[in-house]
């Protein structure tokens, strides 16, 4: 009995010391690809894949493993479009563009994409897409009159069908989100976060049948000010950050957190560093302490949930996504990065 106590302190010591989150000090960066585009959407396809969409049509793939780049050009009856948003399930990668006519497409036969979704109008405008599963998927865009577009698939992105205005809750004024990072939007199992341009979260407990409004402390400062990104680490924590992409050096009202699956937020970190940052993603592995969050400005670290924020690099990057607790990868102007945190 002696022996197994023993052992068993062994074990739990083991398991105590493997699940301690790191705490970073540095980052280093090197560049994986480089070209004369703007990139705002990445997206692991799996633990050797890496697909990415950007500007002037461009889209294609990093194999992580051999460093190899294959890129291609979409164009559309005559128009090249510009990609924010990016999304997958295990069969299909997809790709959105932003302004009219929107154009989403999808991994089509024999690798070619083809466009599953038109969408055309004044004010039509996408920024962010994601899967709960391999079936039902949403995108989300600018509205009008207080009513966000919404579009929903339940057939694995074959088709895809908007939300009408009047099954959506009415938000005030001229309501959208920010097409930063393609980080706006966040799933955990059935749930869905949605950080408005407004001070409030758009929230639906069921894969988008059923939507509510919560308010938040964020307030909007100026025209531009607000939420730009939201991640959650599990159904109940989460973190938001945003700013003013205009006036990058306000810090106030924009970093908030919740412990409560999004129900109530509170403010952290107001009127200290970061300020304006494109997308926040939390560390793997971290029991929820750990926070990267990017933007032009560079990139800040937190391993306290937000509450202090610890400047790593000044290198600018729009979107970052995590392969592991240590490794991520970000893309911005011009190029992607491989990103270690030690």
């Amino acid at each position: 009995m002696r022996y197994f106590a023993f052992f068993l302190v062994l074990v739990l010591i083991g398991c105590s010391e493997k699940q301690k989150p790191k705490h970073f000090s540095q980052v280093t960066l090197k560049n994986v690809f480089e070209d004369s585009v703007s990139i705002r959407a990445i997206e692991f396809l799996d633990s050797r894949t890496l697909a990415f969409a950007g500007s002037r049509g461009m889209y294609g793939t990093l194999d992580i493993p051999s460093g190899k780049v294959r890129t291609s050009i979409m164009e559309f009856e005559g128009i090249v479009p510009e990609f924010r948003a990016v999304a997958h399930t295990s069969s299909d990668f997809f790709m959105l563009s932003v302004a009219s006519p929107a154009l989403l497409f999808k991994t089509g036969n024999g690798g070619k994409m083809e466009l599953v979704y038109k969408e055309e109008g004044e004010h039509v405008f996408y920024d962010a897409m994601t899967f709960w599963n391999d079936i039902e998927g949403i995108a989300i865009g600018d509205g009008t009159d207080g009513c966000m577009a919404i579009l929903i698939t339940r057939d694995g992105g074959h088709s895809w069908h908007k939300i009408p205005c009047d099954a959506l809750p009415k938000l005030e004024g001229e309501v959208g989100a920010y097409a930063a990072s393609n980080t706006n939007i966040e799933t955990q199992g059935d749930k869905t976060w949605i950080a408005t341009s407004k001070e409030q979260i758009l929230f639906s407990p069921d894969k988008g049948k059923t939507w509510e409004v919560i308010s938040t402390p964020i307030k909007l400062i100026d025209e531009y000010h607000g939420v730009y990104s939201i991640d959650f680490y599990n159904e109940d924590l989460g973190f938001a950050i945003g700013g003013d992409f205009s006036k990058p050096e306000v810090n106030a009202y924009n970093k908030m957190r919740t412990q409560d699956g999004g129900q109530h937020w509170e403010l952290v970190a107001n009127d200290t560093l970061p300020g304006y940052k494109s997308s926040v993603q939390f560390v793997p592995n971290s029991a929820g302490q750990g926070l990267v969050a990017v933007g032009f400005t560079g990139i800040d670290y937190s391993n306290d949930r937000g509450n202090t924020w610890a400047n790593l690099s000044e290198e600018g990057f729009y979107t970052l996504r995590f392969l592991n607790d240590s490794i991520a990868y970000a893309a911005g102007r011009n190029r992607i990065a491989l990103l270690e945190f030690q």
